[in-house]
């Protein structure tokens, strides 16, 4: 059986399960199961797209987020690309079983990894006209046939020339799935997945318009349809492609997170100075990036990189160069500041209802260098800004890097329709990590012992196959090896 992964960065599920014009996306609804789909800790796109395609949480993997820690250092922080993973993905056990795979957009692909099969970068390529983003190689050549200029990112999204952002975020849009429909139809595929990361680009520009929950929704407004148009065009374009796939295909509709109505700006490191937990040479003179700040490392004890969430790092005795907090003391300290970061309030002076995590209790492993703690102000209702030199000022109303809607939600959403899954209807307790062992279910291979999700179906799917023994039969080999003392 064929998998095909239909990508929508950031979905959000009752803008994708819910509107009755999105005749397609509902024909596969009615067809087989749906839901909210519970994504990781941090809800990032990286790396919540790797998560799935591993079903390992970001601890397993050792990155979380688009920047991480080098070593322990202070200012060693590295971007992330393709290179930064090593945990075996779903279509690299495919390949082992001679399937081949088509990935195109799906984040991070920046160089693109060399598959059996073909991959197309995705935004973190630097620029598509001059750099090799395809494997192989030539498929560059092939793609500027089809669409001329590929657009694999809309530069400069968070902009206020909403005419130019809509239609560039549409253009990319179209010319992506000209990619996939002539790759669908040419290229041989067992395993074919694209992501869509112009949803979420028009999320992050035009939420204030569609939802009036949003501090500065402006009703009546112009834009108020841009978000609803393009999931129509969505729509418009997963029927395209159902025509193009025959009913032996299993379609997987899936987001990395969801969107919601961002209320600001928290200064999580402005604050940690308020705190006397980040002590600065000279307070600068404007806002200045955490980066180029003068820390006084040897009155710090934490600080912070910021984001649509917070990584919150300690200075450790015998870790950083110039620690302060005793190594017996880290588990009381942390302890202290996860109920001071759960206990910071907004500008009415009620708490945000801030949620804080600890990477070694909500991952399985903790490779690589991880944040000390992990803070979603106001349950991601704020965005953590980095930058200090607000003033005393702790809640700022736009982006520190310019206009921004929304922020990630924990939840995004799928669809799954595939011949041998039931129409189930809706479904609750879906997690990102269920999705690839969920795949490899339907399509009648072995789930991998190193994935940590489970199969939505548990082993309850038929595949027209499987190894030949009944569960009478597997009954009779179990009390034949008890008794011969093997169990």
């Amino acid at each position: 059986m064929k998998l095909l992964v239909v990508g929508l960065d950031c979905a959000a599920p009752a803008l994708l399960l819910e509107d009755e014009r999105l005749v397609n996306f509902r024909r596969l609804m009615a067809a087989g199961c749906y839901g909210k789909l519970e994504s990781v800790i941090p809800p990032i796109t990286i790396p919540a797209w790797r998560c799935m395609a591993t079903s390992r949480d970001p601890g397993s993997l050792g990155v979380y987020g688009f920047r991480n820690r080098a070593d322990h250092s202070y200012d060693n922080l590295t971007i992330v690309n393709a290179k930064s993973f090593k945990a075996l993905t779903i279509w690299d056990h495919l390949a082992m079983e001679g399937r081949k795979s088509v990935l195109i957009g799906v984040p991070p692909s920046f160089p693109p990894p060399r598959v059996n099969g073909i991959s197309v970068g995705c935004f973190l390529t630097p620029d598509p006209a001059v750099d090799t983003y395809t494997y192989p190689a030539e498929i560059k050549d092939e793609i500027a046939g089809l669409v001329g200029e590929y657009l694999v990112d809309v530069k400069g999204f968070r902009t206020g020339d909403k005419d130019w952002l809509r239609d560039q975020i549409f253009e990319m849009s179209r010319k992506q799935f000209t990619v996939i429909r002539h790759y669908l139809q040419h290229a041989e595929w067992d395993y074919f997945q694209f992501v869509n990361i112009a949803l979420d680009r028009v999320h992050h520009g035009f939420w204030k318009y569609l939802d009036p929950s949003h501090p500065d929704h402006e009703p009546g407004s112009p834009y108020a349809s841009v978000i609803p148009d393009f999931y129509q065009h969505l729509d418009e374009e997963l029927g395209r492609i159902l025509e193009l796939v025959d009913n032996q295909t299993a379609i997987l509709v899936v987001s990395d997170h969801g969107a919601q109505a961002l209320h600001g700006g928290f200064c999580v490191n402005e604050w940690l100075v308020q705190e006397g937990l980040l002590v600065l040479e000279e307070y600068p003179a404007k806002v200045t990036p955490f980066s180029k700040l003068k820390v006084d490392w040897s009155r710090t004890r934490v600080w912070s990189e910021g984001g649509y969430y917070a990584r919150i790092f300690f200075n450790v005795q015998g870790r950083e160069p110039m620690g302060v907090i005793p190594a017996a003391e880290y588990q009381t300290f942390r302890q202290e500041m996860r109920a001071r970061l759960e206990a910071t309030a907004g500008p009415d002076g009620r708490p945000l209802g801030t949620l804080v995590f600890a990477p070694d209790e909500i991952y399985q492993e903790t490779l690589n260098v991880a944040p000390d703690l992990i803070a979603h102000f106001g349950a991601l209702d704020w965005r953590s800004i980095g930058g200090v030199g607000y003033n005393g000022v702790l809640h700022i109303r736009e982006n520190d890097t310019g206009p921004d809607d929304c922020n990630h939600a924990q939840f995004g959403a799928f669809i799954l329709a595939a011949p041998n899954v039931p129409a189930l209807g809706l479904m609750t307790g879906a997690r990102l990590l269920d999705m690839a062992p969920t795949l490899l279910e339907v399509a009648g291979s072995e789930i991998p012992a190193s994935f940590q999700g489970r199969s939505l179906f548990d082993g309850t799917l038929s595949t027209g196959g499987g190894d030949g023994t009944t569960a009478e039969g597997e009954e009779i080999i179990r009390q034949r090896l008890s008794g011969l003392g093997y169990i």
